[in-house]
């Protein structure tokens, strides 16, 4: 047996690096493409009254499943239909208000193909996403979208790469474009999207809040060894200070504290007004998250109030409770 290690393959950086230019000069060459057929793609999909229905071959429908799934989760209903499935047995989803979408670099998959008679017979619409808008399937969708590519970004020119990443591109472009025409809001992310960071970032600060009898409170004359209870009892280092009727009157931080300790009057001595910052920042039941957070770090704060529009208290966001969101 030979002694002989052989060397492991050398890494090739400035391969990595082509491909990557590759690839963005390939995105970037869509940019002046877009125009009247694009319009027409976005009005036929607004004025859908069935299902979006993206259907492509091998990688293609890869890209596919991505951009359906872009816009089934920003308000445009879609779904993936393999054409080969299609075409043994599948053919019955497909329905005259539909709108689909058909990705092949060539405009000659077969697959693909054999579905226009069904497409055309239905009156549903097509939209062509192609490198090629005069083949066959360019030719025949109501809109056809140009995605061509100079070159792909494999040395050998051959496996789909900044073909499929252009596609994907411009099914991104289309979503997005979707969204703003359909006034599509963060509510209605938020109610598509409740689990994962983008879910949790998007909850309101009443989900948050440490509210009810963990809020911590005391009143203006309440003395400060009932504070400093109220303080470590609850675990939010501060307190809310307020009136009869719960209306906010200031807060109470463990920072404050520590300053009216170097003071000459013994703190133990005074009431919550004497210590109590006054007119602290606050936010509303239905702040997002991720908009409480802004807040916390741009006044280097741990804890934020929640109040109602008559001030009165209703809980504590502190920055414990969006870090246990996970949305970091």
């Amino acid at each position: 047996m030979s002694d002989d290690v052989i060397a492991p393959p050398a890494i090739d950086l400035a391969l990595a690096r082509k491909v990557l230019q590759t690839e963005a000069a390939a995105i970037e060459a869509l940019v002046g493409r877009l125009g009247e057929s694009f319009e027409r793609a976005v009005r036929l999909v607004l004025d859908c009254r069935g299902r979006v229905i993206v259907t492509g071959m091998g990688k293609s429908g890869i890209i596919c499943r991505k951009i359906a799934a872009t816009l089934s989760s920003t308000g445009t209903p879609a779904f993936f239909l393999h054409p080969a499935e299609a075409i043994h047995g599948d053919l019955g989803v497909l329905q005259p208000e539909d709108v689909i979408i058909a990705l092949s670099y060539s405009g000659e998959t077969d697959e693909l193909l054999r579905l226009l008679e069904t497409i055309k017979r239905l009156g549903a619409r097509l939209i062509a996403i192609t490198g090629d808008c005069r083949s066959t399937l360019g030719q025949a969708a109501d809109v056809a979208l140009d995605c061509r590519v100079s070159e792909e970004a494999c040395p050998m020119n051959l496996v789909p790469t900044a073909s499929t990443t252009a596609a994907l591109a411009l099914g991104d472009a289309l979503a997005m474009t979707l969204l703003v025409a359909k006034g599509f809001s963060q509510d209605r992310f938020a109610s598509l999207h409740p689990g994962g960071k983008i879910g949790k970032r998007l909850m309101r600060a009443e989900q948050l809040m440490q509210g009810g009898d963990q809020t911590p409170v005391v009143g203006a004359t309440t003395p400060m060894p009932q504070v400093i209870y109220e303080i470590s009892s609850k675990g939010l280092g501060m307190t809310c200070v307020v009136d009869e009727n719960n209306v906010l009157f200031g807060i109470i931080t463990d920072g404050d504290l520590r300053r009216h300790m170097t003071g000459t009057t013994n703190l133990l001595e005074r009431s919550a007004a004497d210590v109590m910052t006054r007119n602290p920042v606050t936010i509303r039941r239905d702040t997002l998250a991720a908009e409480a957070l802004l807040v916390l770090e741009r006044r280097k704060i741990t804890a934020i109030v929640v109040v109602d529009d008559d001030q009165r208290v209703l809980g504590v966001v502190h920055l414990h409770h969006l870090w246990r969101t996970e949305m970091f």
